[in-house]
């Protein structure tokens, strides 16, 4: 009943109720109550305030700085443990508050850490946004991760954002356009960035050739990224801390993009990679489990890919994951 008369607008969300669906539902508080944020009216003789702002931001400490990343970094954590769904508040405070300090910081020295955090930290709420289904969020904290990038003159973390935001496109329907942008972002980077990152700028420009139908085009990208990727176990790109990739890692993603194209001995790679997978990657092993289980149906397996469907959706429950979801009800309209 509740639900029905607020979305007829009878009844307004209680604060209480809005706390409750926001965790379940991974929506900001304007994206549940559908209204568009508008700015505060300006004061009238507002430069006591600005100049006190101003002053705050110029005094930012390193070890401040220290304390944005180190929020990030558990809110990654949490996010691949627990999913996305129920961290939207806390990302959002966390983003309002370096902007915050950015957009009041004057000079190069105090902007360029403060952007930096920033940039790093709305790469990851994009994500978050893009798991969650909300794509023009995702959308908007891509812009913001470049803009806080280009201010930092940091061309890993700008060529970062660009890739992930060209998942937006694909999962819009625009693969061949996200390949573009994917390869801008090369572009962008060149050679200075880590042969990591690089590595995972070449996976993902395969994966959307493949869902863009360019076959060659893909198979030439993974070869890239196998050539390209650090040997050993080590998958923190200590760079960009955004960036968990191995020789492991990508063999599990070059199984998910073979899978795509529909080639039966993915599965190979992909049964390696569970085989090894950091079981706090809770989200990931979703995607996996998904993986195989489409490869499984290029093979005409079911049982099989039905046993990994049903492994694929509950983690992907736990965490919440609309993204996973739909792939696996994708997947189970085959079986």
């Amino acid at each position: 009943m509740y639900v029905s008369e607020w979305e007829n607008g009878r009844r307004p969300i209680s604060d209480r109720y809005a706390a409750l669906l926001r965790n379940l539902l991974g929506v900001t508080d304007a994206e549940l109550r559908g209204v568009t944020q508008k700015s505060a009216p300006p004061m009238a003789d507002g430069y006591d305030d600005l100049l006190s702002r101003i002053d705050s931001a110029s005094s930012v400490s390193a070890s401040m700085v220290k304390a944005f990343n180190d929020q990030t970094e558990l809110l990654r954590t949490m996010d691949r443990q627990m999913g996305a769904a129920g961290l939207v508040d806390q990302m959002t405070g966390h983003l309002a508050a370096l902007e915050d300090a950015l957009n009041f910081a004057v000079l190069p020295a105090a902007r360029r850490p403060v952007a930096l955090a920033l940039a790093g930290a709305s790469t990851l709420a994009a994500w978050q946004a893009i798991d969650s289904g909300a794509v023009e969020r995702a959308w908007r904290h891509y812009e913001l991760a470049k803009r806080a990038a280009r201010d930092a003159e940091a061309p890993m973390y700008l060529a970062h954002a660009m890739a992930e935001q060209a998942y937006v496109l694909c999962d819009a329907g625009r693969p061949a356009l996200g390949v573009d942008l994917v390869r801008d972002a090369q572009r962008t980077l060149g050679q200075a960035g880590s042969p990591r990152l690089r590595a995972w700028l070449y996976a993902a420009e395969g994966e959307l050739c493949a869902h863009a139908g360019m076959v060659d085009d893909c198979k030439r990208a993974l070869d890239a990224a196998t050539d390209t990727i650090p040997p050993g176990s080590e998958d923190r790109d200590p760079d960009m801390l955004s960036i968990f990739l191995n020789g492991a890692h990508l063999a599990r993603w070059r199984g998910n993009v073979l899978g795509l194209l529909g080639y039966g001995d993915a599965v190979t790679d992909l049964y390696g990679a569970l085989e090894v997978m950091d079981p706090t990657f809770v989200r990931a092993r979703a995607g996996l489990h998904t993986d195989l289980a489409q490869a499984h149906l290029a093979r005409a397996e079911y049982d099989e890919a039905n046993t990994h469907l049903r492994q694929a959706r509950l983690l992907a429950s736990r965490t919440g994951s609309v993204r996973q979801r739909r792939r696996v009800d994708r997947l189970s309209e085959r079986l």
